[in-house]
């Protein structure tokens, strides 16, 4: 046998103890990502990029959720490979907004964490998002409100009054993120959230919480007794 013949045949059988690592729920995290990226790049041993992959951003998670510019920066992951983990990024959201559609938000409030984590992922500006709920607490849309810069966003309490009526919600939650690791709620931040508590109130529609999402945490204006 020529040793390009031996190197096929032990890559060709690493992917397949791959898979039946997976099978028996075997596998290091590093290991997953690789057997993800085995089937964007099926002619190279893509051990090592995972490995690397793993160790620039952190862990697979922030590999999943890293901006498709970072990803394509690193030395190996070309626009179809970055592509391919943003899908599985994407796919992920959409389980979990799945979920909200159907079930009232109470039933499993982790799961509105989670999307909301994962909404805000590898963001480097500040957005604001409106969700607004039907009587039951369930999902009716996930609006991107605004978009601004590193530490600001702009908020207009009348268009989220306008499309709360539009949509006949009965409560909203105002979601945004901090680029800024670990940084909680501003002053500017709960006083909006009481313009727009006040403002929806008139119309009898509840702002049932308001999340910032910053450095991998979620705060909950309403765990934190910030919602009179």
């Amino acid at each position: 046998m020529k040793p390009d013949d031996k190197d096929l045949s032990f890559h060709i059988g690493h992917r397949e103890r791959l898979r039946q690592k997976f099978l028996d729920d075997k596998l290091a995290d590093y290991e997953l990502l690789e057997l993800l990226l085995s089937f964007v790049i099926p002619r190279r041993d893509v051990r090592p990029l995972a490995r690397g992959l793993v160790e620039k951003f952190g862990g697979v998670y922030q590999v999943i959720t890293a901006p498709i510019g970072s990803l394509t920066k690193f030395k190996g992951i070309g626009r179809n490979t970055a592509i391919f983990i943003k899908a599985i990024h994407k796919i992920m959201m959409v389980g979990y907004k799945s979920s909200l559609d159907k079930a009232t938000i109470f039933h499993n409030e982790k799961i509105l964490t989670n999307y909301c984590l994962l909404l805000m992922a590898g963001k480097t500006k500040e957005e604001i998002h409106i969700l607004y709920l039907d009587d039951d607490r369930r999902l009716l849309a996930d609006d991107l409100h605004s978009i601004g810069t590193v530490d600001w966003a702009a908020a207009y309490p009348r268009e989220i009054l306008k499309r709360a009526l539009e949509l006949n919600a009965k409560s909203i939650v105002m979601l945004h993120n901090h680029p800024k690791p670990n940084t909680s709620f501003s002053t500017d931040d709960i006083k909006l959230t009481e313009q727009v508590k006040d403002l929806l109130a008139t119309v009898d529609i509840d702002v049932h919480d308001h999340y910032v999402v910053s450095g991998g945490i979620v705060y909950s204006a309403r765990n934190m007794f910030l919602l009179k």
